[in-house]
């Protein structure tokens, strides 16, 4: 994982290299005596002239730019084979269990006459549940009942 890392690292600092140096260079005939119509300018070398430094600097960053990409294609390559998403989902789906009703009992289809008889049931027990509830919890039996208390006359 580190010499992935490393690799990367050192192709991101590669290609900024070379963006840098290219974007450097001059084009050709393009110097100063190029500009004022002298196009036919004459060195000892030749009309190209010597390698300049970013030419050479280019050249080495072009190279080091190469071995880091074929590097990492190298690095990430998996044995398996390319897939598409929709195979390795249907593979997944295909190969889950299907879930078997238990040995005892059968499973059970009901009818819409019958899944609405169960609907309403539930739905009554629901609401006697809910009128117990609201309903005032009955006296105990082993108390007497309270007597009603009359009010007192006002004092003056």
């Amino acid at each position: 994982m580190i010499l992935y890392y490393s690799v990367v690292a050192l192709h991101v600092i590669v290609c900024i290299i070379l963006v840098l140096v290219v974007l450097l260079q001059s084009g050709r005939g393009a110097d100063l005596a190029g500009a004022f119509g002298g196009g036919a300018t004459q060195t000892a070398f030749g009309s190209r002239g010597p390698a300049s430094f970013l030419s050479k600097m280019t050249t080495v960053a072009a190279v080091v730019f190469m071995i880091t990409s074929i590097a990492l294609s190298v690095i990430t390559f998996k044995k398996e084979a390319s897939r598409s998403i929709l195979e390795t989902t249907t593979k997944r789906q295909t190969t889950q269990p299907v879930k078997k009703a238990p040995a005892g009992k059968p499973a059970v289809t009901l009818s819409p006459e019958q899944i609405q008889k169960v609907q309403e049931q539930a739905e009554e027990a629901a609401r006697k549940r809910k009128e117990a509830a609201q309903a005032p919890a009955p006296a105990p039996a082993n108390q007497p009942a309270a007597k009603p208390v009359a009010p007192k006359p006002p004092t003056r």
